[in-house]
């Protein structure tokens, strides 16, 4: 499947959850639904994916994870907090950039409606 055929599921997965279980959870509780939608659909995926950092001639493997990352094709971030903060776009962005992948979605799930909570992300992009 290509990043956008996924990021499709994707969104299908988080309107599922979010009209099932509501606003207002622990974002650990909106991964691990994510997680078991994706199992049920036989996508692979891997979460809390450590994401290393290269500065000059050493690698830096200093705790960035990433929550979800669908086939290794299309990273989802989950949140849920009052507002999204730029520092939340910049580090889907910086994930992108050091994971080489072209695509992310960015999901607040503590939103009214989740359309509003869904912000999708492509490697280069700017703020």
């Amino acid at each position: 499947m290509t990043e956008n055929e996924l990021a499709t599921i994707a969104v299908d997965i988080c309107y599922k959850i979010h009209t099932t279980l509501g606003p207002g959870l622990l974002e650990s509780v909106y991964e691990a639904a994510f997680a078991y939608e994706l199992d049920k659909r036989g996508i692979p995926y891997s979460r809390q994916q450590g994401i290393v950092t290269n500065y000059e001639d050493t690698t830096l493997d200093v705790g960035f994870r990433a929550d979800i990352i669908i086939d290794n094709k299309l990273i989802i971030e989950i949140k849920s907090v009052e507002h999204l903060e730029k520092v939340h776009h910049k580090t889907v962005l910086t994930y992108l950039k050091l994971t080489g992948l072209k695509l992310a979605l960015l999901v607040n799930f503590n939103v009214h409606l989740i359309k509003e909570g869904i912000h999708r992300k492509i490697s280069g992009q700017l703020l």
